[in-house]
């Protein structure tokens, strides 16, 4: 009950943090790769297409005057059909939502229930709180939250966290930029300190111009001896399911390529 409530709430906030990490663009595409090239003795059946490299748009970089964030401002809100304006501020701030889509492919900790006790068993519910609940949070849940343009993006990691009641330390996770453009899709992880809301505001409200995105943060090799074993038990259930559905994909990708070249062979008359 507390997960569906904490889903369906918007959350509003303004703090200050500082803190950088790296970051930078990575390209991924959403469908399946291309078809290498097929030759013959006699002709060229397939030929792999190539991609024209699409640069995306660095939002961050933008630097706004105040009739730039005014004109920006109302723009935003003609073009949205809901009561998620972005207001500007007497101090020159301004305040509106941004949307977090969560992409994570690991379970989080949660803490287990608290039972209402006496004040002599709140010393046993402290020592309680080391027996974290692995969960799964839904596919592709989203969370609206409601911030300042200077809300950084480790407070909003830790404002979705707390919402969620999610135990993990925040710097397991990190937010990340997601653009589309002419059919590429390009990934960047944002910066501690960088503002989300500035890069919404720039963008505008199209979500496939710009979406924010919550996934693990990969920092390096994993320390496989601090799990549990029912985590790392998840974890293998986790990569299962991702190989057979990588298997599923280069299954499906032969396949066409068959059939087109079954479709090709046909068309080709045989000389009399």
């Amino acid at each position: 009950m507390a997960l569906k409530e904490a889903m369906e709430k918007p959350l509003s906030f303004e703090m200050t943090w500082g803190s950088t990490t790296s970051s930078g663009y990575c390209s991924q595409d959403d469908s399946d790769s291309e078809l290498e090239q097929f030759f013959t003795a006699r002709t060229s059946f397939f030929i792999k297409v190539k991609r024209k490299k699409i640069e995306p748009i660095d939002w961050g970089k933008q630097v706004l005057s105040v009739g730039d964030i005014q004109q920006k401002v109302k723009e935003y809100n003609a073009q949205i059909n809901s009561n998620l304006y972005m207001v500007l501020n007497r101090d020159r701030s301004y305040t509106g939502f941004i949307r977090v889509l969560f992409k994570l492919t690991r379970p989080v900790s949660l803490p287990p229930p608290r039972k209402a006790s006496s004040p002599q068993e709140e010393g046993q519910q402290e020592g309680e709180i080391k027996h974290r609940t692995s969960f799964y949070l839904p596919k592709d849940t989203a969370k609206h939250l409601h911030i300042s343009s200077q809300t950084r993006a480790r407070e909003v990691i830790e404002a979705l966290l707390n919402k969620f009641t999610v135990v993990d330390n925040p710097a397991k996770f990190a937010l990340f930029e997601r653009s589309e453009r002419e059919n590429q899709i390009y990934l960047r992880k944002l910066s501690d300190d960088e503002r989300p809301l500035h890069l919404r505001l720039c963008a505008g409200p199209n979500e496939k111009v710009l979406s924010l995105v919550l996934k693990e943060n990969e920092t390096g090799e994993v320390n496989w001896d601090a799990f549990s074993f029912p985590e790392l038990r998840n974890f293998l259930r986790i990569l299962q399911r991702e190989e057979e559905e990588h298997v599923r994909q280069i299954v499906k990708r032969y396949a066409l390529a068959r059939d087109r070249m079954k479709e090709a062979m046909a068309s080709i008359t045989t000389p009399g």
